[in-house]
């Protein structure tokens, strides 16, 4: 397996997500609450190392 690049840009609370291949994914974190174009899920970070996470389905 080779070495993978990816790079994040941020602009205000929008994250645009690239790879070596191009753009890949975007997402949007307000507060706790966040959003990502690629899962379709909702997460909501709870206190400590724990987060809730609604599938797209």
């Amino acid at each position: 397996m080779g070495v993978m690049l990816r790079k994040q840009k941020k602009i205000g609370p929008i994250t645009l997500h690239f790879t070596q291949n191009g753009f890949s994914s975007w997402s949007v974190k307000i507060g706790r609450w966040s959003w990502n174009s690629r899962a379709k899920a909702h997460r909501f970070d709870l206190p400590g190392p724990l987060h809730w996470k609604q599938d797209k389905s």
